[in-house]
């Protein structure tokens, strides 16, 4: 298929969102899925840059209003493996971003205290109040991915051993879903991004931080330990994606190894799903009206 050039005829980015959303969670193949596809688009940074600046705009634009007028939330949830461009996808499409109106929260291991409550404790006090935007870097569902590729991490959440067993999987889903359910019935969206890199990029990657001293101190160890683990976490994050996907609370999973194709697709997403809300500035009143124009004279005649 011919590539299509950024100024060429090309289908935006808004109109490819539907490959990328797991609507069909049941038929979902991971495996099927090419980290590399960038459906046509064929452009050089520069002009990546300017392809993304239109949206990045339009979310800015959209984010104030939802500020102002003060009624939904939205979460932002990024999960993937190790170098997959989940902190520079943050950086680069939330840019244009009042910080008053946006918060991030990287989750790292649990402390003494998150562990002696349940798996979503901690996440739940770092929801966004209304008309804020919340991102969580990685989240509650490292308790179905890095917990379920290794056991023993759940032996530190001191559950009681009959519910250790079983189906504890299939119930961090329903419980999962059930949170997010109740989040959206409540005022707050929620949109997630997988963000799908290849074996041989990640592989690319670390290479380049090893061998760029300005990015050596992104190298950690433990993530090479990590990749050696990828077929399991594979299987962890395909099933993770079939029991979590809901209309109310869809995944996207987005190809990661083309940096700026992903970030055009998480902005493109972010985009609509602001506009979808339909964020409007609150009406101004008659009274409210009658006293701003007192307070106009009043200025005009000092």
């Amino acid at each position: 298929m011919k590539r299509a050039r950024a100024g060429g005829n090309r289908m935006r980015t808004a109109d490819l969102l539907g490959r990328f959303r797991i609507d069909h969670p049941a038929r979902f193949r991971l495996a099927q899925r090419d980290c590399a596809e960038t459906c046509g688009f064929d452009m050089g940074k520069d002009e990546a840059k300017a392809a993304l600046k239109n949206d990045i705009e339009r979310l800015a634009r959209l984010q104030e209003r939802l500020y102002a007028q003060d009624r939904w939330a939205l979460l932002v949830i990024f999960q993937g493996m190790d170098a997959c461009g989940k902190d520079s996808a943050i950086k680069h499409v939330m840019s244009g971003i009042n910080p008053q109106g946006c918060e991030v929260t990287s989750f790292k291991a649990p402390s003494a205290e998150e562990l002696d409550h349940d798996f979503l404790w901690r996440h739940a006090v770092r929801l966004p109040s209304r008309g804020r935007i919340g991102i969580f870097n990685r989240s509650y569902y490292e308790e179905v991915l890095v917990v379920r590729v290794h056991p023993q991490l759940l032996a530190r959440q001191q559950l009681p051993d009959a519910l250790r067993r079983g189906a504890i999987w299939r119930q961090r889903f329903a419980d999962i879903c059930g949170f997010e359910r109740h989040l959206v019935n409540n005022g707050t969206r929620v949109v997630k991004f997988f963000l799908h890199i290849s074996k041989e990029e990640q592989r690319r990657r670390f290479l380049d931080r090893l061998d760029d001293p300005e990015k050596r101190w992104k190298f950690n160890a433990g993530d090479i330990a990590e990749r050696r683990l990828w077929n399991q976490y594979m299987a962890a994050y395909q099933d993770m994606i079939r029991h979590t996907s809901t209309p109310e609370a869809p995944w996207y999973v987005v190809p990661a190894d083309d940096k700026w194709f992903c970030r055009m697709i998480i902005a493109a997403a972010l985009v609509r799903t602001l506009e979808d809300l339909r964020p409007q500035y609150p009406r101004v009143g008659r009274a409210m009206l009658r006293e701003m124009a007192k307070a106009r004279r009043a200025l005009l005649a000092e």
